[in-house]
């Protein structure tokens, strides 16, 4: 696959893939905002569209950190000061998100209760529901954090530059490949990954009309 792509790669791309990915990013925002403004595209296209938006991006950062050990990163030079400071916050953060579960989930319990008129087989179902419901929010959410930490690895892995002087990328990757690895290098780049991957995942949730919606009985 590699030896086709290495002759089939358009000279262009294999110039300027950041300009590239970020042409192929207006592309798709165009769409999207014609389609918010009149709907025009189907459901199951408009889950379409907001893959392929993040998909060169996506696709070239995996292929890059796959190849790419752990330990091949260089050091990271944060002060023991900004270490600990980023964990309080995150424990910050967890405390907050803990302390507004159990609120929304006392509630929910007791919507769910006074909805099913204290039956237990309707309590159960209406959990379900509600929990099936849940699942593609939570998904969303994990999706997000996991793109902002490929992308922060891609960061210290080649920087911010289109065609980066100073990286870590390992040598041997693509090594008899260099167009090839020219353009997976240049498409997996930190901003592009975060705008195509965490902006679409933002404009699937603001401007998608799929809805998730709960019916409880009367």
């Amino acid at each position: 696959m590699t030896a086709v792509l290495e002759r089939m790669l358009p000279a262009w791309l294999v110039r300027h893939p950041l300009r590239s990915g970020w042409a192929w990013l207006a592309l798709w925002g165009v769409v999207v905002a014609s389609d918010a403004l009149a709907p025009w595209v189907p459901d199951p296209g408009w889950y379409a569209v907001v893959l392929l938006a993040s998909l060169p991006a996506l696709c070239a950062t995996l292929w890059l950190l796959a190849a790419t050990p752990r330990d091949h990163l260089p050091p990271g030079n944060d002060s023991v000061l900004g270490h600990f400071f980023v964990r309080f916050l995150t424990l910050c953060a967890a405390f907050l998100v803990w302390s507004v579960s159990v609120v929304a989930s006392s509630s929910i319990s007791t919507t769910i209760q006074a909805a099913a008129h204290d039956d237990d087989a309707a309590v159960t179902g209406l959990g379900f529901a509600l929990m099936l419901a849940a699942i593609p929010v939570v998904l969303l959410v994990l999706w997000m954090a996991f793109v902002v930490r490929c992308s922060w690895f891609l960061r210290r892995l080649r920087g911010w530059r289109e065609v980066p002087a100073a990286h870590a990328v390992p040598e041997e990757f693509l090594r008899t490949r260099p167009r090839v690895r020219a353009t997976v290098v240049g498409l997996a780049h930190p901003g592009l990954l975060l705008v195509g991957g965490l902006g679409a995942s933002v404009l699937a949730v603001l401007l998608g009309r799929p809805e998730l919606t709960l019916h409880l009985a009367p």
